[in-house]
């Protein structure tokens, strides 16, 4: 069978738009194993024309990338889990438990939605201040906790589940805790691995609010020592390259391995509830 015109014009412009996408990554990473000053020649240069680590070692010997990668890891993992353990709790109560002022209350958080969350970080900041909280990994995370959308994305999923179910397992001597546990948690794994990866990505990329609350050097994240990085080495474009490569390698890999979960979540999630 022939291809049809307009597929071939969807396939052609889908291209384009991946080509267009894609291509300044791509230099990223080619430029990031060029020789010092390589990338600065005119015109500069697709592909390097001796491949090198260089720049990666002299970024994780003399700039403290790798104590910085070490921050963000252990930052984002807390603030994953945190956010998986309070937003689904939270999610499930309002979507499934009864309570008084269940329906007002959650538009009340809707409605805090509109708020932007730079208008909350002076605020903030000075809440985190009068706890002694400031240049503690504490005061970083605390905010990340629990936030809206995570528990409007959970909630909507969690309405799919049949309240018949979760009946018929009160019925057969199952507890809150144990039902949570075996029959809520396995029916919202996908929204769980959609939840995780926003969260993830959001803490690894966020850049303003460690800025803001960490001041020792030695606590900085990974885009905190990428703009410090930017400042001392504005001309060595090679080694700020390399430090870009480092910052995106880890979320592009989770994304990957766990596309088909996140994928599944986000359809999922708009089809129901």
């Amino acid at each position: 069978m022939r291809p049809q015109p307009r597929a071939l014009l969807v396939n052609a412009a889908l291209l384009a738009a991946a080509v267009v996408s894609l291509g300044p990554l791509a230099w990223m990473v080619s430029v990031s194993f060029m020789a010092p000053g390589e990338a600065s020649s005119s015109p500069p240069p697709l592909l390097p024309r001796a491949a090198t680590l260089e720049n990666y070692h002299q970024l994780f010997a003399r700039t403290g990338m790798g104590r910085g990668f070490a921050n963000s890891l252990f930052l984002a993992t807390a603030a994953t889990l945190l956010a998986l353990c309070f937003n689904v709790t939270a999610g499930y109560a309002f979507a499934k438990l009864r309570f008084a002022g269940r329906e007002r209350i959650f538009r009340l958080l809707l409605g805090a939605l509109i708020i932007p969350a730079q208008v909350a970080m002076i605020p903030l900041f000075l809440l985190l201040k009068q706890l002694g909280l400031v240049n503690t990994y504490l005061g970083v995370l605390l905010p990340s906790v629990a936030n809206v959308f995570g528990i409007f994305l959970v909630r909507q999923y969690a309405l799919s589940i049949p309240d018949e179910l979760l009946e018929a397992a009160r019925i057969d001597g199952a507890g809150e805790f144990r039902l949570f546990w075996s029959i809520v948690l396995p029916s919202l794994s996908p929204i769980l691995v959609t939840l995780a990866i926003f969260t993830f990505l959001g803490s690894w990329n966020d850049f303003l609010w460690p800025l803001i609350v960490l001041t020792d050097d030695d606590r900085h994240t990974l885009p905190v020592a990428l703009a410090s990085l930017t400042r001392e080495h504005v001309q060595d474009s090679e080694l700020m390259m390399a430090g870009g490569v480092i910052t995106v390698l880890p979320v592009l890999v989770l994304f990957l391995v766990l596309q088909r979960y996140y994928i599944q979540g986000l359809l999922a999630g708009s089809i129901k509830g």
